[in-house]
């Protein structure tokens, strides 16, 4: 399958780039300045043609607009929205409402960006499935402690748009979930966290390999298992 990967720089989407091209896929990585991405320049020493870098700042309206013309000719078979930031951690007192904007704009209309932009192309592709990755504090049922506004409400709006993308697409065949990868030893995720960052990206593709139609519209777990919007 030709996969498209965002935010593939680093961190999961790095580790989600370089599963699937060991396992034969082919990948299209974006990243917002890929000519710097040395990470990605190292991978495509190991899988040449197999791998594409292209810009792309899902913040943008422009820049989303202009991927297609970036990718190589044809289909796209599927989509992995990964491209996220965390945004200021602060007390409500202190929230920083341009950063917070900043965040919505990543987190919940990135995704909507780029599946926008690609619908074409992933209309031919036979894989015919967007995994957005979302986070379990993204979940208004499990929000225990509160805190991370813009992070969480960029989340949760973005776990909104993945039950609406996938009653837009169902006729299309094109199926939608959201995930939780866990708590990823990234450097979005800190050095306090429990998952490795190769056996998150394993889960996640399990999930993904999965994906169906009477999945379409489901936000799981990186086990699989459902998880409390």
């Amino acid at each position: 399958m030709r996969i498209v990967v965002t935010g593939a720089n680093r961190g999961i989407g790095l580790e989600l780039t370089r599963q699937l091209l060991e396992r034969g896929d082919e990948v299209v990585a974006s990243a917002r300045d890929p000519k710097h991405a040395e990470s990605l320049k190292a991978l495509s020493q190991r899988f040449g043609d197999r791998l594409w870098h292209v810009a792309l700042d899902v913040a943008s309206d422009d820049s989303a607009a202009a991927l297609p013309e970036a990718l190589p000719p044809g289909p796209v078979d599927a989509l992995i929205n990964n491209a996220g930031v965390i945004g200021k951690m602060t007390s409500l007192e202190d929230l920083d409402f341009d950063d917070a904007l900043r965040t919505y704009q990543t987190n919940a209309l990135g995704a909507l960006r780029v599946t926008r932009a690609l619908l074409d192309r992933l209309r031919q592709g036979t894989g015919k499935r967007i995994l957005n990755l979302s986070t379990g504090m993204g979940s208004i049922a499990d929000n225990g402690s509160g805190g991370a506004w813009a992070y969480r409400m960029s989340k949760a709006a973005l776990n909104m748009a993945t039950k609406n993308l996938s009653h837009a697409l169902r006729s299309d065949g094109i199926a939608v979930v959201g995930v939780n990868p866990g708590w990823v030893k990234t450097d979005m995720g800190g050095a306090g966290a429990t998952m490795a960052v190769d056996e998150s990206a394993r889960r996640l593709l399990a999930v993904f390999d999965s994906m169906d139609l009477a999945a379409s519209g489901s936000f799981l777990n990186h086990d699989g298992t459902a998880y409390p919007w």
